[in-house]
């Protein structure tokens, strides 16, 4: 998403009162496991995708996209700005992906 704020206003306008948005996303994973995610992501995912779908620009693409992302407490402040209630997000697999839930009342 290019606006992610107005994607987020927009999905609390739709939610039905009592409603939850639940977002499962690439995060910032946990400091010590950085330097050999970064070592997957930026030269074995390329190569895999390389030698399975004859594409490493997008699995490099991906990477860096992970990178753009806002880490899990950065959303979490996007969302409750929006105006969702009881914002929390769960990391997953050492933060590699992290899973934020909000709520509309």
């Amino acid at each position: 998403m290019t606006h992610k704020d107005v994607a987020l206003a927009e999905m609390l306008r739709v939610l039905r009162p009592g409603g939850r948005l639940l977002v499962l996303e690439f995060s910032k994973v946990w400091k010590p496991l950085a330097p050999a995610y970064d070592f997957y992501s930026f030269k074995i995912l390329p190569w895999m995708g390389e030698k399975v779908a004859n594409d490493a620009a997008s699995y490099r693409y991906l990477a860096e996209s992970i990178r753009m992302h806002p880490d899990q407490a950065e959303l979490k402040q996007m969302m409750e700005q929006v105006g969702f209630q009881r914002v929390d997000y769960h990391n997953l697999t050492g933060g590699v992906v992290a899973l934020h839930r909000g709520f509309k009342f």
